[in-house]
């Protein structure tokens, strides 16, 4: 049964995560307490496909950093507009792993 919902889990947020997590996510969800997996169901993470959108539309003003949480670099974006461009031109490539790795990140909080 527990298998199940470990899968069941995978399945339903694979999305998030960058592939080589997924096999450490699996046998960290295998070990959890029971009692933890309210939690960890209500864990809402960021879409990386709603990220390059953003990235696309507004990342010359750092939104797509402050939306993932990387309030620092949003704010350099923003002064910089973007780093002239090229900053935001650079994170059209990197915000999709960045969004994953916060994602990863913020599920590893809730395991260890």
């Amino acid at each position: 049964m527990e298998s199940n919902k470990v899968d069941m889990f995978i399945l339903a947020n694979s999305k998030f995560f960058e592939s080589h997590q997924l096999p450490q996510i699996r046998e960290r969800l295998l070990m959890i307490d029971d009692s933890k997996w309210g939690v960890i169901q209500t864990i809402q993470f960021k879409d990386p496909t709603t990220s390059i959108i953003v990235s696309l539309l507004a990342g010359g003003l750092g939104v797509d950093r402050f939306m993932i949480g990387d309030t620092g670099l949003g704010v350099g974006k923003l002064l910089t507009c973007g780093g002239l461009g090229i900053w935001a031109i650079i994170d059209w490539f990197m915000i999709m792993d960045a969004t994953r790795e916060k994602n990863y990140t913020k599920l590893s909080a809730f395991l260890y």
